[in-house]
């Protein structure tokens, strides 16, 4: 493979989302130069960009549209540093629910569906993308915001909600005290449309089983306008990315070349239709593959893998990279292994690092040794299992933190 794949857009599209971004941005036409682009290694030559460069220039300074055209401003859950705020038009506006509207249509969700919002609203992008998704497409909206678990369970009763919105963790939250409760012959959920962490099959498993749903993952960032970016459909191998609105590449996070269909890299976008902040080339930092072949839904758009995790997230330990992603599959793959773990490195005196992974799970004899054994063919080293009981870690509303790096670096 040379320079990057086009095959998703035309170089012509790509092209004119360049010529606009340069032409309305100062920052971009500072950053990008003059170079045309007539081919995939004219694309190929321009800069990426980075989370750092947008948190560091003024939203108006890298604003592509006049002031007079900005109709609402959105903030990044700053999850990684310093918020990162981004600018929409009204086109903007009108185009992330059009996308939003698609998601939900592929996982299922009718105008006769009433999907309850179980996510943060305010600066976030989550709610109000989730609202006028579901507004577009004319399902009722039930506004709840995120937290409190008396007031969700009462409006889903209320209300008949059958599809919700929420992070992996609340909805695991949610899933636990309504099997808990034996809530579950009272509800008329059936679809969970989950994003804004990455989460594992061993999660999956335990929300659908608790709530009697099916689950889709949903891929977004505010930078990309905010949840919707794309979502997996019936067939859940992989994540559709609707290719009118974006161009995506894989490369890898050390080198920055492209990487072959079903290799993991970085994923990397241009927005080809976003008109008060677009991206050429972005730096997503998530980390991803392509699929080479068509989904067998039938769907034209191009798939990605669901998340594994994030390249400025990785754990070094030991001389071996540690991703959460390795964990959630050695706990989707063992009985009695619950699906909510933390990682802690720690650094002893002498220097030595260690990895230590408590992990939710039952007292079926010999689990934590099993898990010890699993987890150190996975990862590479050997690692200590910290076995608690269900439901002693942390269930959030919003993301949940996984890994604690406790060395003094």
């Amino acid at each position: 493979m040379t320079g990057v794949d086009v095959v998703d857009t035309p170089v012509a599209e790509l092209a004119d989302a360049v010529d606009r971004a340069r032409a309305g941005s100062a920052f971009l036409r500072e950053k990008l130069g003059d170079l045309p682009v007539r081919g995939a290694e004219d694309f190929a030559r321009l800069p990426f960009t980075t989370k750092q460069e947008l948190r560091e220039t003024p939203f108006l300074d890298y604003a592509a549209v006049p002031a007079e055209r900005i109709v609402r401003i959105h903030s990044s859950s700053g999850t990684t540093g310093r918020r990162t705020i981004c600018a929409y038009s009204a086109k903007d506006l009108d185009d992330w629910a059009e996308m939003f509207a698609r998601c939900y249509s592929f996982a299922g969700v009718t105008e006769a569906d009433r999907v309850q919002l179980m996510v943060g609203y305010g600066m976030w992008t989550a709610g109000v993308g989730f609202q006028a998704g579901a507004e577009r497409l004319g399902a009722m909206t039930v506004p709840s915001g995120p937290g409190n678990t008396d007031l969700q369970l009462e409006l889903m009763r209320e209300a008949g909600t059958t599809v919700f919105g929420a992070t992996s963790s609340f909805a695991l939250l949610i899933a636990e005290l309504v099997e808990r409760e034996g809530l579950r012959d009272e509800l008329s959920l059936r679809v969970g449309v989950i994003g804004s962490e990455r989460w594992g099959d061993a999660t999956r498993r335990r929300i659908e089983s608790g709530l009697g749903i099916e689950t889709f993952d949903i891929y977004g960032m505010t930078e990309l306008w905010g949840p919707g970016t794309g979502i997996e459909c019936s067939q859940h191998d992989g994540m559709h990315v609707w290719s009118d609105h974006y161009h995506v590449e894989i490369v890898d996070p050390e080198t920055l070349e492209p990487v072959p269909h079903g290799t993991p890299g970085e994923v990397v976008v241009t927005t080809l239709t976003k008109e008060a902040t677009p991206l050429v080339r972005y730096r997503t930092r998530d980390l991803s593959f392509r699929y080479g072949e068509p989904c067998q839904c039938g769907s034209p758009y191009p798939r990605i893998g669901r998340i594994e995790g994030r390249s400025d997230d990785q754990v070094k330990v030991r001389g071996v990279i540690f991703l959460p992603a390795q964990v959630d599959t050695v706990l989707a793959e063992v009985a009695g292994a619950g699906s909510e773990f933390q990682a802690h490195v720690d650094r002893d005196e002498s220097g030595r690092d260690s990895l230590t992974i408590r992990v939710e799970g039952s007292d079926r004899p010999g689990l934590a040794g099993e898990l010890a054994e699993r987890f150190q063919a996975k990862i590479g080293i050997r690692v200590d299992v910290d076995l608690v009981a269900m439901g002693t870690l942390p269930r959030n509303a919003g993301k949940t933190k996984r890994v604690f790096d406790h060395r003094t670096l």
